[in-house]
């Protein structure tokens, strides 16, 4: 009977009939609408039949295929996308296998035509909302397949755009359909993504502007469409991928495909977790530090414009571990640049320019995280770098042992760079928050380096952490001229703040100091005098009171009187250079609030300089330029700022109370945080701690017990030259010894301190468990010490 019912079409089912009736007699016809109509109608009327239509449909374009007959084949796709769309979504279910199964079928063919019509298809189906779920489905076929289209290789550019193009849809369609379902595959898994990112920046590679329709503009959409549906537990799957793509195919280098890259991630993904993405590239940075200068550079740079994108406040819980990696990589940096190979083995090489390429973009990349983040956590940055810089008295552990001398001072000036990065956007209202005590007196110290780079990245930091109103931009392009125009200036209208004062009595003095100090350094360029005037201009805008105002004019007439000195051994480069920052510093501080006298004579002086003396003016110094006098340089008087007239001037105003403090001119205290601070290695420190040692271990120690009195106060002050002038000879003598001397002297040397201090401890330790003498004034009989007993082996105590 079942026989005669495939032989004979009026016995067939019905739904079989009213599927033969959609197809024409020409496939160039197309569907036959009005009976696809009675077809849609039917399965409306009798969804249970639907399962029974799908599996004809699908028959019938198998056999259609098999026989080449491509018209039926598109007309039985067209069949299945309208009864997909008409079908209410209780029952789509029954379509949805025998659609897929379809598709896999033009998939699986050889035409290109056939697989860009199993694409369409297949995202009109992901464009449909399901409210019933399935346990049944799986897209791995489809997935593979649409990555497969992705890379597609086919002679005809044309067609390869078109299949491509129809790929990228495909994964898009995938990611659509699955990604809401948690009952279909996870398409987050690695084996997937692994698949679905590679496909897509192999497309994404190829981008040219102004290219619509290509695959590289259709990939990014797909791209960003993806990254936004990505959840936090996703993020790490879908960016690993990313990581090994451009690994293997070298992507790294340049600011190219991989900055493009990462700018779309960090837009396209959810602003919550974008410090996912900067953890993953600081781990993969880790994993390439031996890898070329270049790679590592490339991932630096696309870290910094990833904490540009990012700006959010935040780069995660572990902020500081971010700057810890970057640090790292720069001490791993300076280890390759002396050594000259990036690998332990000494195989592959690398230069000194493409190392100092990596350090430069480290170091912006320290300054664009710092941007990101929020006030306290900038003062706890710079805190954590400076804690990583060889300070003088501070040694932490600088790269390989073998670095010397050259490694730490490049450490040194790196690290300074980094902080000049964090502190040249660091906006702080309290000089006392960004300047405290644990950063303030390890940076000052740096002022007393021998090395003039280090000195000059010092006094930038201090200007730009307390130049608070951006000021040194507007007086950097004004040193050409010492008669600069207060009045461009963004002058404090106010009065100094509690903190403002408390910071002056704390650190104001130590500030001068280190001023006064550096003036001294004869290895000081232009550069060096420039910055100084910098610095005082600002600190006399910034923290403009009377007080502050005598002391900052005090402190400029020493420097007057230093430069004017034959004591200290300065070239006439140094004399100038003093001079100059003398009248350009008094030329600012003359206009914030002395009265117009001062001015007069300030003017006065400039101007008599200016006609007879130009060596001593900053238009002259402050440039790559200057010109000195030939022979020995002489001041005369009439080109000197005179105490007493500015003294004269202060008279009669605000600054009269402060007037009596000139009689006292400024005189620098030394600490011993500046005579040990001025060193180069760490056997300079160890033997300037030696030199507080007694010269020999027999030496007995004496109480001081020298009655002071007048006479000897008096001879202290007169000796003092020579004092220092011994102590000073005395310290070189101990450097040279330990520069030069035998490791073995030395060595002994040590072990001969380190017995002196035993003997110490046993009269200490003898002191303490003598007993107390007896009553009737025999010595009891001595005990046992307590360290000196044997305890048996068993003993529980």
């Amino acid at each position: 009977m079942y026989g005669l019912c495939g032989c004979c079409w009026a016995l067939r089912p019905r739904y079989k009939r009213l599927v033969d009736n959609i197809f024409p007699e020409d496939p160039e016809d197309g569907l036959v609408k009005a009976n696809m109509e009675k077809l849609t109608f039917f399965a409306l009327s009798a969804p249970e039949k639907l399962d029974r239509i799908a599996a004809y449909l699908l028959e019938r374009l198998t056999r259609d295929l098999n026989r080449h007959r491509y018209g039926y084949v598109c007309i039985a796709m067209e069949a299945l996308e309208q009864l997909l769309l008409a079908c209410h979504c209780q029952s789509i279910n029954l379509l949805v296998e025998s659609f897929l199964s379809t598709l896999r079928l033009l998939l699986e063919a050889d035409k290109p035509h056939l697989h860009i019509l199993a694409t369409n298809s297949f995202v009109k189906f992901a464009n449909i909302e399901e409210d019933t779920p399935s346990y049944h489905r799986s897209y791995d076929f489809f997935v593979s397949r649409f990555s497969e289209m992705c890379h597609s290789e086919h002679d005809d550019p044309g067609t390869q755009n078109k299949i491509r193009v129809s790929g990228i849809r495909g994964l898009q369609g995938v990611v659509r359909k699955t990604v809401d379902n948690e009952l279909q595959v996870n398409i987050w898994e690695p084996r997937h993504m692994e698949q679905i990112v590679p496909a897509l920046l192999v497309n994404l590679e190829q981008h040219t502007p102004n290219d619509s329709g290509s695959p590289a503009e259709q990939t990014e959409v797909c791209f960003r469409e993806l990254l936004g549906r990505a959840a936090y537990g996703h993020i790490n799957n879908a960016i690993r991928p990313v990581l090994m793509h451009l690994d293997s195919h070298s992507l790294w280098e340049g600011r190219g495909f991989a900055v493009r890259c990462f700018q779309i991630i960090m837009y396209s993904i959810q602003s919550q977790h974008s410090h996912l993405v900067i953890q993953q590239l600081l781990g993969h940075l880790d994993a390439n530090s031996r890898s070329p200068a270049s790679v590592r550079a490339g991932i630096v740079e696309v870290l910094s414009e990833a904490a540009v994108i990012e700006a959010t406040g935040s780069v995660g819980p572990t902020v500081l571990e971010v700057f810890n990696t970057l640090l790292r990589q720069l001490r791993q940096s300076v280890d390759y640049q002396l050594t000259g190979y990036y690998d332990n083995a000494g195989k592959h090489k690398t230069t000194s320019s493409k190392e100092e390429t990596l350090q430069d973009a480290v170091i912006r990349t320290i300054g664009s995280f710092a941007n990101t983040l929020p006030v306290y956590q900038r003062s706890e940055v710079m805190l954590f770098i400076m804690g990583k810089i060889p300070v003088p008295g501070i040694y932490p552990a600088l790269g390989s042992p073998n670095a010397g001398f050259e490694g730490s001072r490049m450490i040194q000036v790196m690290l300074l760079k980094s902080l000049l990065q964090v502190s040249e956007r660091y906006e702080s209202s309290n000089l006392l928050t960004a300047l405290p005590s644990s950063f303030l007196e390890p940076l000052l110290s740096f002022t007393l380096m021998e090395d003039p780079e280090i000195r000059l990245l010092v006094l930038s930091i201090l200007t730009s952490l307390i130049d608070r109103r951006h000021n040194a931009a507007r007086l950097s392009g004004a040193t050409a001229s010492a008669a600069f125009d207060v009045s461009s200036l963004e002058l404090k209208e106010d009065r100094s703040s509690r903190q403002d004062i408390l910071f002056v009595r704390k650190h104001a003095q130590r500030l001068y100091r280190h001023v006064f100090l550096a003036c001294k350094e004869e290895s000081s360029s232009h550069s060096h005098y420039q910055q100084l005037f910098i610095l005082l201009a600002v600190l006399s805008v910034e923290l403009a009171n009377e007080e502050v105002m005598v002391d900052l004019i005090r402190l400029v007439l020493a420097l007057q009187e230093l430069a004017s000195s034959n004591q200290e051994p300065l070239t006439p480069l140094n004399r100038c250079g003093v001079h100059a920052v003398c009248a350009a510093a008094l030329g600012v501080m003359s206009q914030l609030g002395p009265p117009s006298p001062v001015q007069q004579h300030v003017a006065q002086v400039i101007e008599r300089r200016r006609k007879d003396a130009p060596h001593l003016l900053p238009e002259n110094i402050f440039c790559d330029s200057h010109s000195l006098p030939d022979g020995e340089l002489k001041v005369d008087q009439e080109f000197l700022f005179v105490q007493w007239k500015i003294c004269e001037g202060l008279t009669a105003s605000s600054y009269s109370s402060q007037c009596e403090r000139f009689n006292t001119p400024y005189t620098p205290q030394l600490t011993d945080e500046d005579r040990l601070a001025k060193r180069k290695s760490v056997g300079d420190v160890v033997s300037l701690q030696m030199e507080m040692d007694p010269q020999s271990p027999e030496t007995p120690q004496k109480p001081q017990t020298e009655q002071i009195t007048f006479e000897t106060l008096k001879n202290a002050i007169e000796d003092r030259g020579f004092v220092e002038e011994e102590e000073r000879r005395k310290r070189l003598e101990v450097v040279e010894r330990f520069q030069t001397a035998p490791f073995e002297e030395i060595a002994a040397h040590c072990g001969s301190r380190a017995s002196l201090l035993q003997s110490k401890l046993d009269q200490v330790f003898d002191l303490i468990i003598r007993p107390p003498p007896s009553p009737s004034g025999q010595s009891p009989p001595r005990s046992t010490p307590l360290y000196e007993m044997k305890f048996p082996d068993l003993c529980v105590y």
